[in-house]
């Protein structure tokens, strides 16, 4: 259901503030796009809205200027705050801190924002946890505490905190939301025919696996290993954005061996219209998770995935717990032969899961509907 025109007047208020590690990822599309799909959809709502990110005072200042140039053209450019050093790059440290005290939310993105004043002036610190599983596994561990110093949870794991789910909540209280998906930003798309399941996806990522309860949690290769014979099993294109280190050489020599085409992510996807059209120009998503996302039944969904579902390209996932449709536009596999038999029913009515690829983002990810529930979640409105 749309949100009523009263509930948009209710969340048409204060300042919202997102916290997280963005300028220093500026050559990666799909991580830039997980933000600004806050930031221009909470500005959809009426509302204003104040990034803020930290910078090492060694980061070369040509990285600064291309995250300028890059706000700048979504009409951000007055709306970021960066710490660099001692120096503050944007909104002006002084009106940054008035701003963040009067703020409806503080949403701190995997808590990257560790600024003890910046903190200490929010009314309300809200952690948002893209990674579920992860955190929470190391705060268990005692390795790490990343939710330290914040009062509200939010995570994209949609099956969060249920009872078929295994990760650990921490004795947290979390509110589950899917990734948005800014709609204007990402209208449907013509049909393509005889074109690539894509994806554009990380090999490994910046964690390791974890030893937890007995039991080692893995990273998507963990998980993509089980799928090598996927396209000489189907007969069809495979084309992966793959973020993988040369020294993976056995890898990378099965995948090449097994008809699986591998693009550098930056040339692919480096940026946020290249990451655009290369999501436009693909057939479908085809999507790994990692093996602790499996594992943990969490209900992890890629925000990634969104933006294919809302470009009208069906998504072939492998499931996690997510708490989602699936048959039409978005099939979901967890064995080889599962993910094999989706391949051929997207192919064999390919103009039908198009169609209800878009429903899908329409009904679960637009960011009118999913960030007007989470402000009201958060008390926000």
């Amino acid at each position: 259901m749309r949100p009523s025109a009263t509930d948009y007047d209710q969340m048409n208020r204060g300042t919202i503030i997102v916290a997280g590690s963005l300028a220093q990822r500026v050559g990666f599309g799909g991580h830039m796009w997980v933000f600004l799909q806050y930031l221009l959809g909470f500005k959809r709502l009426g509302r204003e809205v104040l990034f803020l990110d930290e910078l090492p005072a060694d980061t070369d200042h040509g990285l600064i200027r291309t995250f300028a140039a890059l706000m700048q053209r979504y009409g951000l450019d007055a709306n970021f705050s960066i710490r660099h050093g001692d120096a503050t790059h944007g909104v002006a440290r002084g009106d940054m801190l008035e701003r963040v005290k009067a703020a409806d939310v503080f949403l701190n993105v995997m808590g990257y924002v560790r600024d003890a004043e910046i903190l200490a002036a929010a009314r309300c610190r809200t952690f948002l946890d893209i990674d579920p599983g992860f955190g929470q596994m190391w705060r268990e561990l005692e390795q790490a505490d990343i939710f330290a110093g914040h009062d509200q949870f939010v995570t994209v794991g949609l099956n969060y905190g249920a009872a078929d789910c295994t990760a650990p909540t921490c004795g947290l209280h979390w509110i589950t939301s899917p990734p948005p998906v800014v709609l204007a930003e990402w209208p449907a798309q013509p049909l393509v025919a005889n074109q690539a399941f894509t994806s554009v996806a990380s090999w490994r990522g910046p964690f390791g696996p974890i030893d937890f309860r007995g039991r080692t949690y893995g990273l998507r290769v963990h998980e993509f290993r089980k799928f090598f014979a996927l396209p000489a099993q189907t007969g069809a294109e495979f084309s992966l954005a793959l973020d993988i280190h040369e020294a993976e050489t056995r890898d990378l020599a099965a995948l090449i061996e097994h008809g699986w085409r591998i693009l550098d992510p930056i040339e692919a996807a480096g940026d946020t219209e290249r990451y655009r059209a290369f999501v436009r120009g693909s057939a479908a998503e085809f999507i790994v998770a990692k093996n602790l996302y499996v594992d943990t039944n969490g209900g992890w969904f890629s925000d990634r995935s969104a933006c294919y579902l809302a470009s009208g390209r069906p998504v072939l996932a492998q499931r996690t717990g997510w708490q989602l449709p699936e048959g039409r536009g978005l099939l979901g596999f967890s064995t080889l032969a599962e993910a094999a038999e989706g391949v051929r029913a997207i192919r064999a009515d390919y103009g039908t899961h198009a169609r209800a690829a878009r429903e899908l983002a329409e009904e679960y990810f637009d960011s009118d509907k999913v960030l007007t529930r989470l402000l009201c979640s958060l008390d926000a409105s």
